[in-house]
């Protein structure tokens, strides 16, 4: 077994891995129905106009403006009703002079007219029309444009497309979009203890947990994770794992990082790439590791499942947004009194989980093998690395986790 040569800094770890990362730049063709939470490759240029034509913003009448004016409930204006026009119909009529139309919401505005009164400035009486207010040229219509211009960029590449955009490119009447490819990013557990979930096991054996977590944090930030069968701790084992899954965008170990095993994975990745770091001076995920085998990023995770998904927040995150040409997550945080006193170790910057009742924060970490100390969590704090003791009632930032 050897010492961890270096222990760098959390903020180093960020540091180094934002500058190991490249964004994929394979892109595919997919329907709007499938491009939710996807990035644009390809701008999005208006095709047409949004409306494409005036269209009544009110129930009511379609006027020429000019004969309303001077209209009151006391001596309204009366015109005669040539038509009536619903939402999605059409029409060839031109209005004439001392006529108007009866318009729904969204309804064109036929040719002549220029305002729409609403109905209830109105009085019906068969096809005639008594007007009780006037109203301006244009008033209550929305015209040709007024959303999306025809020629405008409506949507930049590397842009996210949420539900808006999506319905953005709906009413440009847009089938498919160029979109950037999810990383694929290869899941190993290691260790011949590990089995998968729905196995029976015998003494000594525990189930796959990380691999699933690990899952549901990458398929969650844009990427596809592809699962692989547990890879026993030895070195042609790793070594055949590692060679085989180059194929994907990332690679992504739990376990085999700590002294003893770390060593095997350690040099494994020595024959092929560059360990770029491993050590990291934070509490849980001291032993994290991250190198690049063939311009591929490979991190090395540590196996208990607390410590694993914690650094798969701090670390794996912003690693996979970035590869996935996303923005930096954007972290929610709330305040919170500490429920009782924590006491910490100088030297190391420690995350510790919390559960937030009544806006006290109740430690909840047990150990790093301890899943419930992230299932019973709602977010973490962070206690700096030359801090030893937080005070109960302190008031700390909570990291929520979502």
């Amino acid at each position: 077994m050897t010492p961890f040569k270096e222990l760098i800094s959390y903020e180093e770890a960020l540091e180094r891995i934002r500058k190991s990362i490249k964004p994929i730049d394979r892109t595919e063709s997919v329907s709007i129905e499938n491009a939710l939470d996807r990035v644009l490759a390809k701008e999005i240029v208006a095709n047409m106009s949004v409306p494409p034509f005036d269209r009544a913003a009110m129930d009511g009448y379609a006027v020429k403006a000019k004969e309303t004016f001077g209209a009151s409930s006391f001596k309204p204006k009366t015109l005669k009703l040539t038509e009536i026009l619903h939402a999605g119909a059409s029409s060839n009529i031109v209005l004439g002079k001392g006529e108007c139309v009866q318009v729904a919401t969204g309804s064109p505005i036929p040719e002549g007219a220029d305002a729409v009164v609403m109905v209830e400035f109105t009085e019906r009486n068969g096809n005639d029309v008594k007007i009780l207010k006037p109203v301006y040229p244009r008033a209550n219509i929305s015209p040709k444009g007024e959303d999306i211009e025809e020629g405008k960029v409506v949507i930049k590449v590397g842009e996210q497309l949420f539900p808006a955009r999506i319905g953005a490119l709906a009413a440009l009447g847009t089938e498919k979009v160029e979109v950037y490819e999810k990383p694929r990013i290869a899941v190993v557990p290691t260790g011949t203890e590990i089995k998968e979930v729905g196995s029976s096991l015998k003494e000594g054996q525990i189930y796959d947990v990380n691999s699933y977590t690990l899952s549901s944090i990458i398929n969650k930030n844009g990427a596809v994770p592809i699962k692989c069968k547990a890879v026993p701790d030895t070195t042609d084992e790793l070594r055949n794992a590692t060679k085989t899954l180059l194929k994907h965008d990332m690679i992504v170990f739990s376990g085999g990082s700590s002294v003893g095993e770390r060593d095997l994975l350690m040099s494994v990745i020595q024959e092929f790439g560059t360990v770029v770091f491993h050590g990291i001076q934070v509490k849980p995920g001291k032993p994290t590791l991250f190198a690049l085998v063939a311009g591929k990023p490979i991190c090395g995770m540590p196996g208990y499942p607390t410590s694993c998904l914690l650094n798969a927040y701090l670390l794996l995150v912003p690693a996979i947004r970035q590869m996935a040409t996303l923005p930096p997550k954007i972290e929610k945080t709330m305040k919170a009194r500490l429920a009782k006193r924590v006491v910490s170790s100088t030297g190391r910057k420690q995350f510790l989980t919390v559960k937030i009742k009544r806006n006290l924060a109740y430690p909840v970490f047990k150990q790093s093998g301890a899943i419930t100390s992230m299932t019973e969590a709602d977010g973490y704090i962070v206690l700096p690395i030359n801090v030893d003791v937080v005070e109960r009632n302190q008031e700390v930032t909570v990291f929520l986790f979502d």
